[in-house]
């Protein structure tokens, strides 16, 4: 649940045997390139090309064998320490792929901290349409449901206590009010039944493929069972639309007129976008703590802060 912007990660958030065996791990995975269940199957081991930039939380790899390309993603942080479930999140990879909206998982291993997956180039300078956002959007939360459940007052929780934890920073009194106040909002308007969300949804993990033209979903870590309007709300942050963009996205999402509380309830959810942002890089950034805290926080004046 990064929501974020380019920043370096938190050494303390990140494996301990992370940095020092990431080419030791890169190597135990190509060497397991017989269990990859690639289809058409692999003509022979596969060879690095070269690491791929733009992951802040892991580190991906882009390899090949004969005319095939896969990526290679190692975790950089504890998935525990982020609540992430590795497990729903390759089951939900797999629905994904099967339903075309995300690149198909060849191997997981959560002791080496690796998952594989297809590669697809991307059809650069594509920004998606409100339509084609929110249609992907939909074909997310008709995925089928999984365990793992994604609650944002936890993650508030966990976050919030991590920082307090680290001696770095943290929200002043007046903004944890706002948040518990959102939090309570989001509770009592809310009463949408939980569907599969991704929860990440933003330009950095969205492709679109140049081979269908169809819009993938990338980065899957941060999915479980959630509110749609999570989702709803961090695509909108993360496009930067406008007041009639996410009215427009709402009525395309929704195939009908938003109501007032549809507004609302979007509003509230961007603005738990926002803070979600701040706290994650709070974690995973604590030297830049008060200076992000500075930049930051003055947009939460406005009605939903600019990502």
């Amino acid at each position: 649940m990064q929501i974020h912007s380019r920043c370096t990660r938190h050494r303390g958030m990140i494996l301990s045997h992370t940095e020092q065996n990431t080419g030791l791990r890169l190597q135990q995975t190509l060497a397991q390139w017989r269990q990859w269940r690639c289809d058409p199957p692999l003509p022979g081991a596969p060879h690095l090309l070269h690491p791929l930039q733009g992951g802040l939380s892991n580190y991906n790899y882009l390899v090949q064998a004969g005319a095939q390309k896969l990526v290679i993603r190692l975790d950089g942080v504890n998935p525990a320490s982020h609540g992430l479930s590795r497990q729903a999140e390759w089951l939900a990879l797999q629905s994904a792929a099967s339903a075309g909206i995300a690149p198909m998982p060849r191997y997981f291993n959560p002791e080496l901290g690796a998952l594989v997956t297809d590669f697809h180039e991307a059809e650069l300078a594509r920004e998606p349409s409100v339509q084609e956002l929110s249609r992907l959007l939909r074909n997310i939360h008709a995925l089928p449901p999984r365990r793992h459940r994604v609650d944002l007052g936890d993650r508030f929780q966990n976050y919030l206590h991590q920082v307090q934890r680290g001696g770095t920073p943290g929200l002043p009194a007046d903004h944890r009010k706002r948040l518990d106040a959102l939090l309570t909002q989001s509770r009592e308007l809310d009463q949408t039944a939980p569907v599969l969300t991704h929860n990440d949804l933003l330009p950095a993990n969205l492709l679109c493929c140049r081979q269908s033209g169809n819009w993938l979903a990338l980065d899957w870590e941060y999915c479980g069972m959630g509110t749609p309007w999570f989702d709803l709300a961090v695509a909108s942050f993360g496009q930067g639309l406008d007041e009639q963009g996410r009215h427009q996205l709402l009525e395309s999402y929704l195939r009908r007129p938003p109501t007032p509380q549809d507004s609302e309830l979007l509003r509230i959810y961007g603005a738990l976008a926002a803070y979600m942002s701040l706290v994650w890089h709070l974690v995973t950034d604590p030297e830049e703590a008060a200076s992000l805290l500075e930049q930051r926080l003055p947009q939460f004046e406005g009605e939903v802060p600019s990502p």
